[in-house]
């Protein structure tokens, strides 16, 4: 059981001892992460999707931007990007379930919009040399699914937003940004054109003593869900930092794959290996069990194994995503055993079974 702290329950935000629990969440996350020292990291609501669109709300159209999307989270911020700021100066680049679209049109002029792991597609970009050093733009990364399970570039990221609940498997509520010293440069200024609401406003971190950077937040936090964050932070440390998170990461991913070389009635949803995620792992029916069914006897078939599954206590949440090809998505971050994954492969063949039969 995690061992969870009680002394800041109760109390306000503001007080010393829950502030100071704040900030050691803020600098054992940066710790983790191996974040340069230059940069800073706040604390925001609303999980990842607060954290992108408070980022959005406040630091585009200061240049023309550049969306590159290829699932349902990509396509959340180019809506947000298209119908809500309408940015005079947009280009869209899209691609569907299981293929990237072109990063090389990213233009180092422009910001750069980008998900660094499709967490409804199971796609991952493989690296980030598509993003100029020479960069006049900002990169604005929706890091959820991929902060403390895979290597991300900070010299190439200038927003990094992630919540608290996805790789380490904390509570929900709260997201986190990171910002550059061009970023928070930005944030100096620039002010929109648009109005920003006060639940978004990051406009206190260009001030490079903000106490947002030592805990304080823009609304009251949880501190319970604080406490979880830092327990989890905690367990990742004796677990051996980031190298030790992506290495439990990738093992998982590992035993899917040998799992699907051998099963014909499966297979990812990315196909090339180098694009495919080891935390939100994404899998759509295949071979001829399957072959004439349409997409909505392929959603019933999922959702009669998933059923048997839960039953069983087998397996729990691994419908996909709604808009996600017909199939499963089993999550494999650093919080999950390789040896549950190992004794789970089983289950999915005896449901499938059951579920066809």
């Amino acid at each position: 059981m995690p061992a969870l702290g009680t002394g800041s329950l109760g109390r306000s935000h503001r007080a010393s001892l829950p502030k100071q629990r704040l900030g050691e969440a803020i600098e054992r996350a940066g710790a983790i992460l191996e974040i340069p020292a230059d940069y800073r990291v706040i604390i925001t609501p609303a999980s990842d999707t607060g954290a992108f669109e408070a980022a959005m709300w406040c630091m585009l159209g200061a240049r023309g931007a550049d969306v590159f999307s290829w699932d349902a989270f990509g396509d959340r911020w180019l809506t947000d990007a298209q119908n809500e700021l309408k940015l005079p100066d947009l280009r869209v680049f899209h691609a569907p379930y299981g293929t990237l679209p072109d990063l090389s049109q990213a233009d180092p002029a422009r910001d750069i919009l980008f998900t660094w792991n499709a967490t409804a597609a199971g796609l991952k970009v493989p690296h980030a040399d598509w993003i100029s050093d020479k960069r006049e733009g900002l990169t604005f990364c929706d890091a959820t699914s991929a902060a403390f399970a895979m290597d991300l570039p900070w010299d190439k990221l200038d927003v990094t937003t992630f919540s608290w609940q996805k790789c380490l498997g904390g509570e929900a509520q709260h997201g986190m940004i990171v910002l550059s010293p061009r970023a928070r440069a930005r944030l100096r200024d620039w002010r929109p054109a648009w109005p920003v609401p006060g639940i978004f406003s990051l406009f206190d971190a260009a001030n490079e003593q903000s106490a947002m950077f030592e805990g304080s937040t823009i609304n009251t936090p949880s501190l319970l869900a604080t406490e979880d964050f830092l327990d989890a932070l905690r367990w990742a440390a004796r677990e051996g930092g980031l190298s030790g998170l992506i290495a439990r990461s990738q093992a998982n991913l590992a035993v899917l794959e040998a799992w699907v070389e051998k099963t014909p009635w499966i297979d990812f949803v990315a196909q090339d290996t180098a694009l495919r995620s080891n935390t939100s792992v994404t899998l759509k029916f295949a071979g001829p069990g399957t072959a004439d069914f349409d997409d909505e006897a392929l959603r019933a078939l999922t959702k009669r194994m998933t059923q048997r599954l839960e039953r069983e206590g087998a397996a729990l949440d691994i419908l996909p995503y709604p808009k996600a090809p017909p199939g499963l998505r089993i999550w494999c971050g650093p919080t999950i055993d390789a040896d549950d994954l190992a004794a789970l492969c089983p289950w999915l063949d005896w449901a499938y079974a059951q579920a066809r039969g």
